[in-house]
């Protein structure tokens, strides 16, 4: 609780609540409503951090303002509309059901709360409502397994920026990348394992879909491919032993722009594999900590038209880990390692 205030201060003090430690959960963002008009606010935003479009801002503003924010929103509109739920975006549904169900997890110990990078709650907003509850201690925890400077680094350069604009500051940690955390490791298998063996086919093929990036920011020293390999690697051992007849295979999605992503392309491998007589295949997103619209539009929607145009005949987009057991147990486990010492 946070302490009182000290009879020595003088009565006409401000009140300043002290002694708490604070989490945030931050994930990546989503549009306010699935229209036109709120997917290019949230487009805006997003595609105008240099962490994620890395071209001098003379030459992409025009390209941003000028086509992409008259031309993409309404398409994007029409995938969010396909997802979205009662209460809202799947992606902000599942992220604060999850700070809800690490609040009960962690109890009184510490403050919960969640952000998105782009669009709301917004970082800064949450980190001034831990601080006026008297943390005084805050774990920052992107919910991003794999590095890219794209998602945890634009994390901390909003942190940066709210730490920049603020006399009174917290101690920080951050919760660092998990992608060969054997704990993440084990629960994606037994959360992936569980949902195959729920399918009314059995799978020849599980394909690992991460989310694309250009291939130039591997070359610039971005350690992101190389932890989505690792995964991968880890992962497909633990299912050779339990699964031994399932193929493992990584492919990269969401490609925008012209530039040279990361290879294989997600769409492409889906119409080659077909063709080339994989009949049933199932697909799961180990990047992603909570299903949004690159998993439940772009994958399960779009990727099952890819995969059965091309001949296929079974396909299954599994979950991600969200809020169920296996995804809690994990983040629980993760975020009080990184609070030791402050709980």
């Amino acid at each position: 609780m946070p302490e009182p205030l000290s009879p020595h201060w003088p009565s006409d003090h401000p009140r300043v609540a002290t002694g708490r430690v604070g989490l945030l959960v931050v994930n990546l963002g989503t549009p306010d409503a699935p229209d036109a008009r709120s997917v290019a606010r949230y487009l805006k935003q997003f595609l105008s951090d240099r962490r994620v479009v890395e071209i001098p801002a003379l030459l992409w503003q025009p390209i941003l303002r000028g086509i992409i924010l008259n031309t993409r929103p309404r398409k994007s509109a029409h995938a969010y509309a396909q997802v979205w739920t009662d209460e809202g975006s799947p992606l902000a549904a599942i992220t604060a059901a999850q700070a809800r169900a690490l609040q009960l997890r962690l109890g009184d110990a510490v403050v919960v709360r969640h952000a998105m990078r782009y669009g709301k709650p917004a970082i800064a907003a949450e980190l001034d409502t831990l601080l006026e509850a008297g943390c005084e201690r805050i774990l920052i925890a992107p919910l991003y397994p794999h590095y890219s400077g794209a998602t945890t680094g634009s994390v901390m350069d909003d942190v940066a920026r709210w730490l920049l604009g603020n006399r009174r500051l917290p101690a920080l940690r951050t919760l660092p990348p998990y992608h060969d955390d054997q704990g993440y490791i084990d629960a994606l298998h037994r959360d992936l394992s569980q949902q195959i063996a729920a399918l009314d086919f059995t799978p020849e093929l599980l394909m690992l879909s991460y989310h694309g990036m250009p291939k130039r920011t591997l070359e610039l020293g971005d350690p992101y491919h190389c932890h989505c390999r690792k995964t991968s690697r880890l992962l497909g051992d633990v299912f050779r032993q339990s699964h031994p007849d399932l193929r493992v295979i990584t492919t990269f999605q969401s490609r925008f722009g012209p530039a040279k992503w990361l290879e294989p392309a997600t769409d492409h491998t889906l119409v080659a594999e077909a063709k080339a007589g994989t009949k049933r295949i199932a697909i799961a997103a180990p990047g992603f900590s909570a299903d949004c619209l690159e998993t439940l539009e772009e994958l399960a929607i779009r990727g099952r038209e890819e995969f059965i145009g091309a001949g296929g005949i079974d396909f299954a987009a599994l979950g991600c880990l969200n809020a169920g057991d296996q995804g809690m147990i994990l983040l629980e486990e993760m975020v009080r390692r990184e609070l030791s010492g402050w709980i």
